[in-house]
């Protein structure tokens, strides 16, 4: 008799979450090392919520008291062009401390993802203990 992991969803989250991170990560590293590159132009990579909306697993509404959330309610890295920081003479538009905020929410968001998968781990092996 086999498991199946099916429906837990978490893992995959999970796993596509810190594919995101990853990204992001590179995505800084590079702009970061072309600071001083005259022309080049900073890049990010669409907020991991972007990601989600693609996936096929949607929240589901069990209940007619679950709250009902609008896809703009949901969005909390609504980013606009005057949120841009300023190009430097050089045609450079990578701002140091613009990525390094940016390196620390990402460190941040590992942080919490391992920590979500560690403890729902522990949960999964404490319920097949005997």
């Amino acid at each position: 008799m086999g498991l199946s992991w099916e429906p837990l969803y978490l893992f995959e989250l999970a796993s596509s979450q810190a594919r995101y991170l990853e990204l992001r990560q590179s995505t800084i590293a590079t702009n970061v090392a072309n600071a001083n590159t005259p022309g080049f132009k900073a890049r990010d990579v669409e907020p991991f919520n972007k990601v989600l909306d693609g996936m096929p697993v949607r929240l589901a509404t069990t209940s007619p008291t679950h709250m009902q959330l609008s896809a703009t309610e949901t969005d909390t890295r609504a980013t606009s062009k005057k949120d841009s920081w300023d190009v430097v003479h050089s045609g450079n538009s990578v701002s140091l401390e613009q990525e390094m905020i940016k390196g620390n929410d990402v460190n941040r968001d590992y942080s919490m993802n391992s920590a979500v998968v560690r403890s729902f781990h522990r949960m999964l092996l404490s319920s097949v203990k005997t």
